[in-house]
Order: C-alpha cells, then structure tokens, then sequence
C-alpha cells in the first residue's frame, strides 16, 4: 500500500486519523462548529493531542456539545464538570464553554444558524493556502472573527483560538500542498 505524505503535525495514530478524515474539511453543522469552537477554547495553552485524547469525554460531559442544553447550565453542573477527570478541569473554560453557549443561541437566533453567521467571514467559501505562504498564527479573517465573536459576549475566543477553529473546520484549507488531503479538500470546496 502506498502511503501518504502527510501534514508534519500529524504523528500519532490519534493526529493521523484527526488528520486524515476531519481537519480541513468544510463542515457546516452547527453542533461541530460548536464543539471545535468550545475544544479549541479548551485547548488554549494545551497540546491539540490532549484535547484529541479528551474528545470522548467532553462529548459525554457537555452533552454532546448540545448548545441548547450547555447553555442552560448551572453552578450544580459546573461543580460536576470541575470532578470530571476526563476533561480539562479549569473553571475559567468551563464557565466560557456555558457562556458561549448562550451567545452561539443568540447567534443562531440572529442569522439562522451559526454556519450562516460564521462563513461570511471567508465569503462562504473555504480560503486556499498558496504555494510558499506559510502557515501563520493568525490572519485578518480571524482577527475579524474573534473581535465580532468577543463583541457578542464569547470568551477564549481570541485571534489565535478563532484562526485554529478557521483550519479544524474547513473555513481554511492550511494542508501541505504536498499533503494528499490538500487536493482532497480544494476539491470539496469547488463543489
């Protein structure tokens, strides 16, 4: 079986399999944007590996990143969550996951959906990386979007979390070009 050159990043069997069926792919399901937006908060300071290995758990634990049900949570659900082993255990993330919750309805009440409000910022269609553009930590694009996500009331959303969402989602294709994925994904977004 012939393999495939991959992005650097993806070493691990759990990287590997991250990489090679979700990261880069447009996705437009609310509760996923919803979940990478609450993961990528959770990740800030942390190895994205840490939170691949944790996933299952918050799942379980943020019930199925169900932003209905998150936002409705209390001080009796916080306490629990802040016991739960199987996730990262910072008040901080944990009141910002509920908060963003309730800002996510809020935007879902406003636009339709949280899809519809957050792919205006790449005009609906996935940006592609250029030959010899490196891969930076942030752009313009996630600049806008954490300013307008910090002006609705979310938290850890700043420019370096947002542009990570931007790329776990699809709303970036940041694969190698000599990546196997990178053609897979431009092609997805010239459908």
């Amino acid at each position: 079986m012939k393999s495939h050159h991959r992005c650097h990043w993806a070493k691990t069997e759990l990287a590997v399999a991250y990489h090679d069926r979700e990261w880069g792919t447009p996705v437009h399901d609310d509760r996923t944007l919803f979940e990478f937006l609450i993961l990528e908060g959770a990740q800030a300071g942390l190895s994205w590996e840490t939170i691949l290995r944790k996933r299952a758990s918050y799942r379980r634990a943020f019930n199925k990143f169900d932003p209905d049900k998150v936002a409705k949570y209390q001080a009796r659900k916080i306490q629990k969550l802040m016991s739960n082993e199987g996730i990262i255990r910072n008040r901080l993330k944990i009141a910002s996951a509920i908060q963003n919750a309730r800002a996510f309805r809020t935007i879902q009440k406003e636009f339709g959906s949280f899809d519809a409000y957050v792919w205006r910022f790449v005009n609906g269609k996935p940006l592609q990386r250029k030959r010899g553009v490196p891969v930076l930590p942030k752009t313009s694009e996630s600049d806008a979007l954490s300013s307008d996500l910090k002006k609705r009331g979310f938290n850890f959303v700043g420019s370096t979390i947002c542009y990570s969402f931007m790329q776990a989602v699809g709303m970036v294709n940041d694969h190698d070009l000599e990546c196997f994925r990178y053609r897979e994904i431009a092609k997805l977004s010239e459908e």
